[in-house]
């Protein structure tokens, strides 16, 4: 449990060029990467929601591929699961508040990512 809790302390993530910037704090995660090359990868990031909802907000720009967030509750239920859009703004399914799970999948991937999801 300290381990998980530990891994859910806001953090900031800069990497590089290419790859994802992420603000994870309680009720607030987002990540955002400019001019992604071809990716194809798995990312997963655990995030405090106090909450039992989250909305998510997406303004992405896929060039090339393709991608998909999907967000996990703390019991492990799927309550966000959709591609990556330009345009997106929308609430979760109601879930079970603690550590969620936010998971963006992408098959070789190019354009800009942006995405937030903020306890609602």
């Amino acid at each position: 449990m300290a381990l998980a809790l530990g891994m859910l302390v806001a953090c900031s993530e800069p990497l590089a060029p290419g790859q994802p910037e992420v603000s994870n704090a309680t009720d607030s995660f987002a990540l955002q990467a400019t001019g992604v090359s071809g990716l194809s990868s798995i990312k997963s990031y655990t995030r405090a929601n106090t909450g039992t909802r989250a909305t998510i907000n997406q303004s992405t720009t896929t060039t090339a591929g393709s991608g998909q967030l999907t967000v996990r509750d703390a019991a492990g239920a799927v309550v966000h699961d959709r591609g990556l859009v330009p345009s997106l703004n929308e609430p979760t399914t109601v879930g079970v508040a603690g550590p969620w799970t936010v998971q963006l999948r992408m098959t070789g991937y190019s354009g800009t990512l942006n995405f937030r999801a903020q306890k609602q």
